[in-house]
C-alpha cells in the first residue's frame, strides 16, 4: 500500500482491540524511518454493535433496518450510518486541516500516504462523504471483508479515484454502479476542484422534471406557452 517515501497511520476508532492491532501488524512490513507517525481519533468509536446479538433479536432488527433504509436506521443502544456520517465529516475536516498546514510531513517535498485502519461501515461512511455520494448509492454498498482495503490514489491532475488501483470487476463487487465507476474513471484525469457534469446524481436525480432550457427558449419562440388548456 505503502509505495513512495514517507507514510502516516491513523485509526478512526478508539478502544476496538482490531484497529489497533492492525496498524501495528501493517507497520511490520515497513523500515521504521518510513513510519511518521500514528494517531487515534476520539471521535471515531463504534458503537453500533453494542447490544445483545441473541439471534431472533438481530433477524428483527435487520428487517426493521431493511424497511427504514440502512442510512438512517438506529440501532437499538447504538447509532445510524448518518451518526458515524457527522463523526467522519468531523474527522475529515481535521484530516485535511493537517495535511493543508503540512503538519504530517518530515518534509514537504516528500510525497504523503495515509493509511486509515477502521471498521467496515466507517470505510463506507469516508468513501460516500469525500466522493459525494447519494443516500442511495450508500445502500447499494457491501461491507468490506475483514481485512480487505480501499486505495484511493492521486491522478496526475490532483484529485483521487478508486479506478487507478482496483478494477472495474472489483468495484462492482463492492457495490458500486456503472455510473459511479465511470465517475471514479474521470477522476484519474481530472483535475482537482472540476465537477463532473456527466454524473446523474449530480443533477438529473433531482431535477429529472425541469424542462431543458434550450427546448423551452424554442417552445417559446414558436408560440408554444407551454400551459395546458
Amino acid at each position: 500500500m505503502m509505495t513512495t517515501r514517507t507514510g502516516w497511520f491513523t485509526s478512526m476508532c478508539r478502544h476496538m482491540i482490531g484497529t489497533r492491532s492492525t496498524p501495528r501488524e501493517i507497520g511490520r512490513s515497513f523500515k521504521r524511518e518510513r513510519i511518521i507517525g500514528v494517531r487515534e481519533d476520539v471521535e471515531e468509536e463504534n458503537r453500533i454493535w453494542e447490544f445483545s446479538r441473541v439471534k431472533e433479536r438481530m433477524k428483527v432488527i435487520k428487517e426493521s433496518r431493511e424497511r427504514f433504509g440502512r442510512f438512517f436506521y438506529r440501532f437499538p443502544e447504538g447509532e445510524s450510518a448518518a451518526d458515524v456520517f457527522d463523526r467522519v465529516s468531523s474527522f475529515l475536516e481535521s484530516l485535511w486541516r493537517d495535511i493543508d498546514l503540512k503538519r504530517l510531513h518530515r518534509d514537504s517535498s516528500h510525497d504523503l500516504n495515509l493509511i486509515i485502519v477502521s471498521h467496515g461501515l466507517t470505510c463506507r461512511v469516508f468513501l460516500m462523504k469525500w466522493f459525494k455520494w447519494t443516500v442511495e448509492q450508500f445502500e447499494r454498498l457491501n461491507n468490506p471483508g475483514n481485512c480487505e482495503f480501499r486505495i484511493m490514489q492521486l491522478g496526475p491532475g490532483g484529485d483521487y479515484s478508486l479506478a487507478i488501483h482496483h478494477t472495474d470487476e472489483e468495484m462492482l463487487e463492492w457495490g458500486l454502479s456503472p455510473e459511479m465507476i465511470d465517475d471514479q474513471k474521470w477522476r484519474m484525469h481530472a483535475n482537482k476542484g472540476e465537477w463532473n457534469e456527466k454524473c446523474p446524481w449530480y443533477l438529473d436525480e433531482f431535477f429529472d422534471h425541469v424542462a431543458d432550457s434550450d427546448r423551452e427558449s424554442e417552445g417559446k419562440e414558436n408560440g408554444s406557452s407551454g400551459m395546458c388548456e
